[in-house]
């Protein structure tokens, strides 16, 4: 779907997403060939680069140090400020000049067991207080489909092929209220 998004002209600052969709690599790579910055969730069973090592996400979560969090807001949430603690490690450098990649992880304040991380991408000279909102503002489109199943139905139809599902989940999509 970017693919063709982008083929159609439609250009966007970021790309961000949740990790059920962002632990397959070739994604990454293929909008760093494109040089669309991105900030996209990754599970702890997913791998980044550090040095010529592979590192395993999981195990680097293990081993944050705890001196070094940031207390950040996300932005504006559906339960007020998202803030958050936020610590920035940097990923080997990708092949495009001037671009970097980062492992950004975000720890709840309430429960500091809970960590989601992050791969992200983008302009060397990116503040980390722009990568947080990124990495913040997927949640807006969380709620935006929940609220999408409520008003026109996507969470009604039965899949039956590929065509009618795209087609019902593209009118849908159209006509959710913003």
């Amino acid at each position: 779907m970017l693919e063709r998004a982008f083929e159609a002209g439609a250009r966007a600052a970021w790309v961000t997403g949740d990790g059920i969709y962002c632990d397959d690599h070739r994604l990454r790579l293929w909008l760093e060939e494109r040089e669309q910055a991105y900030a996209l969730a990754v599970s702890g069973k997913e791998y980044v680069w550090i040095g010529f090592q592979q590192h395993k996400v999981k195990e680097l979560l293990s081993a944050l140090p705890e001196e070094t969090w940031i207390r950040l807001s996300a932005g504006d949430g559906a339960k007020g400020p998202g803030r958050y603690d936020w610590q920035l490690l940097p990923l080997n450098a990708p092949l495009q000049e001037g671009c970097h990649r980062w492992h950004l992880v975000r720890r709840q304040l309430d429960e500091s067991t809970e960590l989601t991380a992050f791969v992200v991408f983008a302009p060397q000279s990116t503040p980390l207080e722009s990568m947080v909102r990124v990495a913040g503002s997927r949640w807006a489109i969380e709620v935006s489909l929940e609220a999408a199943k409520g008003e026109v139905g996507p969470d009604y139809y039965e899949v039956r092929s590929w065509t009618g599902w795209y087609r019902h989940i593209t009118l849908a999509m159209w006509a959710t209220p913003c």
